[in-house]
């Protein structure tokens, strides 16, 4: 999706996490947490920044096809922007199905199933890759002749769709609507480890899909549990996108080269006979299954808040400029957005490096923000040299702070035990 449609979008994003917690809390019931879904959204703003970057070569390829293969040039109207808008459906089904039965791109994909909450974060968290793995899946759409404008918006569609149904706060809708349609009921399936509901429901938007290959299944009274089957306990967003890549380098290293290049295409969880054979997802003990969680100061808590507040304010500015500035700040403000979405994550680990990365990183911003001004908006660089350097200061002393506290509680924790 462009930038552009995310930039609009993401008041409205916000605006329906806040309905959805409060109709939650009316409920009684707890739809988010603070630590779980920071991480979505970090993660979020990673996939959003990931993409701006790939997005010269994947749309250059979508021209270059269209322009010199389409073997038809479909004229971009009403009815040619509903049959994409079916036809990327249909191979959305297929690329979201093999996200879930071949490794490679499950590595990418488990990224978005990782959270062990369902709500409308869970929708933002994208893996930083998955565009770039799954992008020839969508090929056809250039060959038979829509255009980059018709396919954009057919995609642009496709995809805000899919965020109001994942959430918790509606229950099944008009027989009809579940029939034919996508909808919270039939995507809760999907994301369940629940060994019943596994690799279920991978419509985009039209049920049908499911339906037709034999993977559509009805949500019940089961209680379902979400997230993927082994946990990753952890809130580092790029460990999130590279640690099933990881895991599979590990276990490849252990096997003969004929089985090193079937792992690539291999189904998740698969292993040669002589390493233990196809991993089975067990059903969940209730008694035993606890969410991942990490017992870190409300200070901390906080700071980590407002930073990622900083960061979303941030990475929006960098989006909706990303195509005047120099390629030098390019690289530099990607660079920053990645060291802030690491340490946010870190915070919340309670990792000891924060102590350092932090003071390296704010001095940077500070650095980076003015130097910009100065080449780009000198008449604003007074104003935004006052601003920075108190918002500095601030962070440096609320950073500074939340720390001792911190360590002052772990003192006293370990002395009481």
């Amino acid at each position: 999706m462009s930038p552009n449609y995310i930039l609009l979008a993401v008041p409205f994003f916000f605006l329906l996490m806040g309905i959805e917690w409060y109709l939650g809390y009316r409920k009684n019931k707890q739809l988010y947490r603070l630590n779980d879904s920071i991480n979505n959204l970090v993660i979020g703003i990673g996939s959003q920044v990931f993409n701006v970057a790939f997005k010269v070569l994947l749309l250059g390829m979508y021209v270059l096809l269209y322009d010199y293969i389409a073997i038809f040039k479909i004229p971009a109207t009403w009815w040619s922007f509903l049959l994409a808008l079916v036809l990327f459906d249909f191979l959305f089904y297929w690329a979201h199905r093999w996200g879930h039965e071949m490794n490679i791109f499950w590595g990418a994909h488990s990224v978005h199933h990782q959270s062990e909450e369902y709500n409308l974060s869970v929708a933002l968290r994208q893996s930083w890759f998955h565009n770039l793995i799954a992008f020839p899946i969508f090929l056809p759409i250039p060959f038979l002749g829509f255009d980059p404008v018709t396919f954009g918006a057919a995609a642009a569609v496709q995809t805000l769709y899919q965020f109001w149904i994942h959430t918790r706060v509606v229950d099944k809708m008009h027989p009809w609507i579940e029939y034919w349609l996508n909808t919270p009921s039939h995507h809760r399936v999907h994301h369940a480890i629940n060994p019943k509901f596994l690799d279920k429901n991978h419509a985009g938007m039209f049920m049908i899909w499911d339906r037709m290959f034999g993977t559509f299944k009805a949500e019940d009274d089961t209680e379902i549990y979400y997230g993927i089957t082994t946990q990753l306990k952890s809130w580092n967003p790029a460990w999130a996108n590279l640690h099933y890549y990881v895991e599979m380098m590990q276990n490849a290293k252990r096997m003969v080269w004929m089985d090193k290049l079937k792992l690539i295409f291999a189904k998740p969880g698969w292993l040669p006979d002589y390493l233990g054979g196809q991993h089975v997802p067990q059903e969940v003990n209730k008694a035993q299954y606890s969410k991942y969680n990490s017992d870190t100061t409300n200070l901390m808590k906080l700071y980590a808040t407002l930073q990622f507040v900083v960061l979303l304010w941030g990475t929006v500015q960098y989006l909706a400029h990303y195509s005047v500035i120099s390629t030098f700040y390019k690289v530099f403000f990607f660079a920053l957005i990645l060291l802030t979405m690491l340490i946010t994550g870190a915070i919340f680990e309670n990792k000891r490096w924060i102590i350092y990365a932090e003071y390296v990183r704010l001095p940077l911003v500070l650095v980076a923000l003015n130097s910009f001004y100065y080449c780009w908006y000198t008449q604003s660089l007074i104003l935004m040299a006052i601003v920075s350097l108190v918002i500095f200061i601030g962070c440096i002393v609320f950073f500074s702070v939340s720390l001792l506290r911190s360590a002052n509680a772990f003192k006293q924790s370990h002395t009481s035990e």
